[in-house]
């Protein structure tokens, strides 16, 4: 699943860490999630949303 998170993440200067901190996540799983080796629980993906004010389809694309 293709996602937007890293240049998310990018355009507010957050680490990989700082994000995942928010997420209640590890950096490894926000790495993982960035390269499309893991697709985020329904949950996470709100999470996401929230924390960016967007709606998850914004931020994934379940069409990749």
């Amino acid at each position: 699943m293709k996602n937007r998170l890293k240049a998310l993440r990018a355009e507010r200067d957050w680490t990989q860490a700082q994000l995942a901190a928010q997420l209640d996540v590890s950096r490894q799983t926000v790495n993982a999630l960035e390269t499309g080796k893991y697709d985020p629980s329904l949950p996470l993906a709100f999470k996401a949303a929230r924390i960016f004010g967007l709606r998850i389809e914004e931020i994934f694309d379940d069409e990749a």
